[in-house]
């Protein structure tokens, strides 16, 4: 086991160097192409930036509001029908806006019902399998020209919850 660990502590450096001696080989001035880069991002960032503090915003507003709590309860019948169970409801809700809020709802659903549980295997799958729609979006559509913003969340939307709805009804077979 130890050694193992040792193997998984190694793996960054290792591929730090093995780039490192691919430069060398291919007569890449290492120093100027990473300067490059990182002046490159800095506009990107800055680009970004609106669109990410308006997804942080909204997902703390939706939690401090109220909001959350009557978009429970107003869509806890969906979320029924498709199977998903009531008590990974807030979870499906906040993971396309926050993966930080959703890993503490995660550890939230582990703590209440264990590990083991039906529920703790749901809220597992969708915890890792899925993404935070509008944080991806924000980052993919603030690089482009043609922007089709509400059609692309959409799609991303129905997907996220038939994809949802899917892992609920294989970890109940499982």
């Amino acid at each position: 086991m130890y050694a193992m660990n040792t193997f998984f502590a190694l793996i960054i450096p290792i591929l730090f160097i093995l780039s490192f001696v691919y430069a060398a080989i291919k007569k890449v001035r290492v120093y100027d192409a990473f300067t490059t880069g990182a002046g490159k991002a800095i506009p990107m960032v800055v680009s970004i930036f609106p669109y990410i503090a308006v997804v942080t915003i909204l997902a703390r507003l939706l939690t401090v509001s109220g909001l959350e709590e009557k978009l429970l309860s107003f869509l806890s019948p969906l979320f029924g029908a498709l199977g998903i169970p009531q008590e990974i409801a807030g979870l499906v809700l906040i993971k396309p806006l926050s993966g930080s809020g959703s890993v503490a709802m995660l550890a939230d659903v582990l703590n209440r019902y264990g590990v083991d549980s039906f529920v703790a295997r749901a809220a597992c799958v969708v915890c890792g399998s899925s993404e935070t729609v509008f944080y991806v979006a924000a980052v993919y559509f603030a690089g482009i020209k043609r922007k089709k913003l509400p059609l692309a969340i959409a799609f991303a939307l129905i997907s996220y919850l038939l994809s949802v709805a899917l892992c609920c009804a294989l970890c109940k077979v499982m």
